[in-house]
C-alpha cells in the first residue's frame, strides 16, 4: 500500500494562497500520492502541526505570516538558510528532529542578484517584518533603505545591517531596487507615489487574482519586475525538493498557478 504524503501551508492569510494549487500540481507531475492544503493557524495550531510532523501525520509544511518567527523558535534544528534568515517558512522531520528551513532567503538572494546585480545599487525595502529582515540579511554590500508605516520598527530593523538606514514611509529612492514585502497590492492597493516611478527594478511579493498595480506600473514603464507568483514558485520548488528529494516540474507548477 502506497503511503499518502500530507503537506500544508499554515498562517493567518492562507485562504487565497496559491501554494495548494502549485504543490498539488507538483505532486501529480511527480507521480506521488499525496495532498497539500491550506490551514489557517495561530501559534497553538502551529504547535499541533509540529506534533503532526513528529508522529508522521504530516510529511512537511510551509509557514507564512505571521508565524515564521514562531516556527524558528519551535524547530529542534535549523538549516544554514534558516539561521541566516532568522525565521522559518518550511519544516520537516529529519532523523527524529523537527528541522526548520528558509526558502525565502535563497529566493530573495537570487532575485536581488538578477535585478540589481552586484555593486552599489540601492535597495528600498518596504515593510519591517520577517521577510523584510531576510531581504536585509541577503542584500550583501548594497546600501539598504527600510521604509515601514511604523518608523520605529523600520529603525530597529535597520540596526541589523551594516549599510542600512530607516526612512520615512512613502519616501522614494531614485534608482533603487524596490522590494515590497508588505501585503499592499494583494487586493488592489497602490504603493506611495514616486516609489515605483523612480525604481530601477521591482520585486513585488504580494499576489492576487491579477497583477498588482505596482507590477502594472513597472511593466508599463519598462522597469524589470519579479512578481509575487514568480517568487512563490521559486520558494515552492525549493520546499518540494527539500521535503521529497525530487526535482518538481516547474512547468506543471507554473501552469497551475497561472490558470487560477
Amino acid at each position: 500500500m502506497t503511503a499518502t504524503l500530507e503537506f500544508a501551508v499554515l498562517g493567518d492569510r492562507v485562504d487565497r494562497s496559491l501554494s495548494p494549487v502549485i504543490h498539488n500540481a507538483a505532486l501529480r507531475a511527480a507521480g506521488l500520492v499525496g495532498a497539500y492544503r491550506a490551514i489557517r493557524a495561530d501559534r497553538p495550531r502551529l504547535e499541533l502541526a509540529v506534533g503532526a510532523l513528529r508522529s508522521g501525520r504530516l510529511a512537511g509544511f510551509n509557514v507564512t505570516m505571521p508565524l515564521k518567527r514562531d516556527a524558528f523558535e519551535l524547530a529542534d534544528a535549523l538549516t544554514e538558510e534558516a539561521s541566516t534568515a532568522g525565521s522559518v517558512n518550511a519544516m520537516r522531520l529529519a532523523e527524529g528532529l523537527v528541522e526548520g528551513h528558509s526558502t525565502d532567503g535563497p529566493a530573495l538572494a537570487r532575485f536581488i542578484d538578477r535585478l540589481a546585480g552586484s555593486g552599489d545599487t540601492p535597495i528600498l525595502v518596504l515593510g519591517a517584518g520577517a521577510t523584510a529582515a531576510i531581504a536585509l540579511a541577503v542584500s550583501g554590500d548594497h546600501p539598504v533603505y527600510i521604509s515601514a508605516r511604523r518608523f520605529a520598527q523600520a529603525a530597529e530593523l535597520a540596526k541589523r545591517g551594516v549599510h542600512a538606514e530607516a526612512i520615512v514611509w512613502g519616501s522614494a529612492v531614485a534608482g533603487a531596487l524596490v522590494v515590497n514585502t508588505t501585503p499592499l497590492g494583494m487586493t488592489g492597493e497602490v504603493l506611495p507615489q514616486g516609489i515605483v516611478e523612480t525604481a530601477m527594478g521591482l520585486l513585488d511579493l504580494p499576489y492576487g487574482a491579477r497583477p498588482t498595480p505596482a507590477v502594472d506600473l513597472a511593466t508599463a514603464q519598462g522597469t524589470p519586475t519579479v512578481d509575487g507568483v514568480e517568487f512563490l514558485l521559486a520558494q515552492a520548488v525549493d520546499s518540494f525538493r527539500w521535503w521529497t528529494g525530487i526535482e518538481p516540474s516547474l512547468d506543471a507548477m507554473l501552469r497551475a498557478a497561472r490558470k487560477v
